[in-house]
């Protein structure tokens, strides 16, 4: 009998991996922070001799999920300015707010918030692009979460740096600081082609390419977007950064919802990579990705929620769904954004966008011990004919027991262990209080 760490047994287990199969009565082995076997149940029993053991019925254990596109700390901007559209809801509204309210406080309190929900709904990595990333990485490896911490980037001053020289040297001491950790990277993330100049982007390019490192960018958010620079420089935003040496297989395009077939040939060209985020294009009604299109063209596209400010969630199995009929919609083809590739965006697609494929997103031998375990026993999940589409038309975020990142438990059964909720609550009540006051008077008494 083979002495290991953790050893985890579950009715159906959905690695990720070539075929995407639907392993049945199979069991995880965990040796440190990585998978040492995933093997069928009663072969596990007489080969392992585990010091933590665990019995999974009537649960499915999936890779984590990775939110490829998120700005964590704007949880307490959850529902500050609905339904407006984009342009006058940031111009307006958010960048106001951020101007008044972002502090290191604010980072530290709102990232704690979203780290609780993303944990609480099965999602083990986020790629974020927000001010003070040191507070955020600093707080991710604490609580033991994976994290693609954004160094971002603008041309104006923010709580975080006064230009983009500041903040490029910000990015730089923070990316040295970070560059052997575990759980924590750290690719570029300039805000976007109409808030960042062509200097800082040829900077953070030759950076990038010196680096190896992805470049988290918003692109092709609007039809305004594209029109505007189109006006401004003759060229579409995406053509605008190849010709400064941008699209590459390091660019990671957020949005997209904006595209002709010059578009779609730099993407499948370069080796660029897309991030779709469903439920934040429609409530902005900013455009439609053509998702299936890019697929098959050979694009590689992730899916992230964006922040709780849009979306208003950071749940990843709703934005699954959600992606899978809007691409259905879109492509006017019921075959089309099947489960599987759902999943895929959600998990190992993630991973590759963001360069981090040999750690994460599949469940594999070798690959870091990041896993989620999704009860499929409720009365509204039955029946279950097909797992893996189950999982993308039927879970929510609630069906979610256990997660673990690198073999670390951080939710079991429903409870989160590196993070104190009643804390988090109190300190979100303080924020709601704080903020109603001051956007909405009449509304305080309400909150």
């Amino acid at each position: 009998m083979q002495t290991i760490d953790m050893l985890i047994h579950a009715d159906w287990v959905i690695p990720v991996t070539d075929g995407d199969p639907v392993l049945y009565n199979h069991s995880i082995a965990v040796q440190g922070d990585r998978i040492h076997a995933i093997l069928p149940t009663e072969q596990a029993l007489s080969q392992f001799s585990p010091a933590i053991e665990q019995r999974l019925e009537q649960h499915t254990v999936i890779p984590g999920l990775i939110n490829a596109h998120t700005h964590s700390p704007m949880t307490l901007f959850r529902g500050i300015a609905d339904d407006l559209p984009l342009m006058e809801w940031l111009n307006e509204h958010i960048w106001p707010a951020e101007q008044r309210w972002i502090t290191e406080d604010f980072v530290h309190d709102g990232i704690e918030l979203a780290m609780a929900e993303m944990l609480r709904s099965g999602t083990t990595c986020f790629n974020d692009m927000y001010f003070y990333p040191d507070v955020s990485a600093r707080l991710a490896r604490q609580v033991g979460m994976r994290a693609c911490i954004g160094l971002i980037v603008l041309d104006f001053p923010t709580a975080w740096a006064s230009n983009s020289d500041e903040y490029i040297e910000k990015a730089l001491a923070l990316r040295d600081e970070y560059r052997s950790d575990s759980l924590i990277s750290t690719p570029f993330a300039p805000h976007a082609p109409f808030t960042v100049s062509d200097g800082p982007l040829e900077r953070i390019r030759v950076f990038a390419d010196e680096m190896d490192l992805p470049i988290h960018i918003h692109v092709h958010e609007t039809a305004h977007e594209v029109a505007e620079a189109i006006q401004h420089s003759g060229k579409r935003p995406l053509q605008r950064l190849h010709d400064l040496g941008l699209v590459t297989p390091n660019l990671v395009a957020v949005h997209m919802t904006q595209l002709d077939e010059s578009d779609l040939e730099l993407l499948a060209e370069s080796g660029s990579h897309v991030v779709h985020c469903p439920e934040s294009n429609l409530k902005l009604a900013s455009g439609f990705c053509p998702v299936q299109t890019l697929l098959d063209a050979g694009v590689n596209v992730a899916l992230g929620t964006d922040g709780a400010a849009s979306n208003n969630d950071l749940n990843m199995l709703g934005e699954m769904k959600t992606a899978a009929l809007l691409g259905k919609g879109i492509a006017q083809d019921p075959a089309a954004l099947n489960a599987t590739q759902v999943l895929r965006m959600a998990t190992i697609n993630g991973a590759r966008a963001l360069g981090i494929d040999s750690l994460i997103g599949s469940l594999e031998v070798g690959k870091q011990a990041d896993m989620v375990a999704v009860d499929f026993s409720a009365l509204e999940m039955q029946p279950v004919y097909n797992h893996l589409s189950h999982l993308v038309y039927a879970c929510h975020r609630h069906s979610v027991s256990q997660v673990w990142v690198a073999g670390r438990h951080l939710l079991k059964d429903r409870q989160l262990t590196s993070l104190d909720e009643q804390k988090i609550h109190t300190k979100t009540q303080a924020w709601n209080d704080k903020i109603a006051r001051h956007h909405n008077p009449n509304a305080a008494d309400n909150t």
